[in-house]
């Protein structure tokens, strides 16, 4: 077996010197695969995505991006290696148009990028007919659009997405979730922390469930789905 395409493996650390939130947490991606961190609330799952883009200490472990060690990388130095990063929450800019924040994205390309924002206007055709609009006036669905759009304006190699779904319908939920495969299929390695368990698991090549910053099981997305322990515990049965 090759070497993972992201390779973090057992993270222990937290934010400054407060607790350690992860203990021991390893996840790995492969080239276009779409991978899934699921658990309860307080599980640590969106601790562990920072982790891998650099966004806390971690005291043990190690995280390499295509065989390549970025443990000591600062996160805008992981952006330009191919890592992108979709936060939760304010990941746009709301008083600029959609496409000034797609523009943001490009930020760190020295090249014509304009063939890159035409493959986000043909992912996301709304952000297309909402081009001069301000990101502030779209819905909520329609900023995390923009949000994922910005992120590909990087041409990156790995994408992670925290929650990209909260607070969306569920008919804006499976929009989204069909956009992300669609990523995936053009060789873009996906991780992703999802509340809507169940409906990520069906989308994801692989599963992790962490349960207090500890991997609890490991598995592809419909073997998770199929796991007695893991229906009851965190799948509602």
């Amino acid at each position: 077996m090759s070497e993972p395409y992201l390779n973090a493996a057992g993270m222990t650390g937290g934010y400054g010197t407060g607790a350690d939130i992860l203990h021991d947490c390893t996840l790995t991606v492969n080239k276009g695969e779409i991978v899934v961190i699921v658990g309860p609330n307080g599980a640590g799952k969106s601790t562990a995505m920072k982790a891998v883009f650099g966004m806390l200490n971690i005291h043990t472990g190690s995280v390499t991006l295509d065989g390549q060690d970025i443990t000591s990388m600062s996160p805008q130095a992981r952006v330009s290696i191919g890592m992108g990063f979709v936060p939760q929450t304010q990941n746009v800019f709301t008083s600029m148009t959609v496409e000034e924040n797609l523009e943001m994205g490009a930020f760190i390309r020295h090249d014509d990028f304009r063939e890159t924002m035409e493959q986000v206007y043909e992912l996301f055709p709304i952000l297309r007919d909402k081009r001069n609009q301000s990101a502030g006036e779209l819905s909520g669905g329609q900023r995390q659009q923009v949000a994922v759009g910005r992120a590909l304006m990087t041409k990156p190699k790995l994408l992670m997405l925290d929650e990209p779904t909260a607070g969306v319908s569920p008919i804006v939920m499976d929009e989204l979730f069909d956009r992300i495969i669609e990523v995936a299929r053009t060789g873009i390695s996906i991780l992703m922390v999802e509340q809507n368990a169940r409906q990520a698991l069906e989308i994801a090549d692989k599963g992790y469930v962490l349960v207090q910053g500890r991997n609890r099981f490991t598995d592809t997305g419909q073997a998770l789905l199929a796991d007695p322990e893991v229906r009851k515990s965190f799948l509602g049965g």
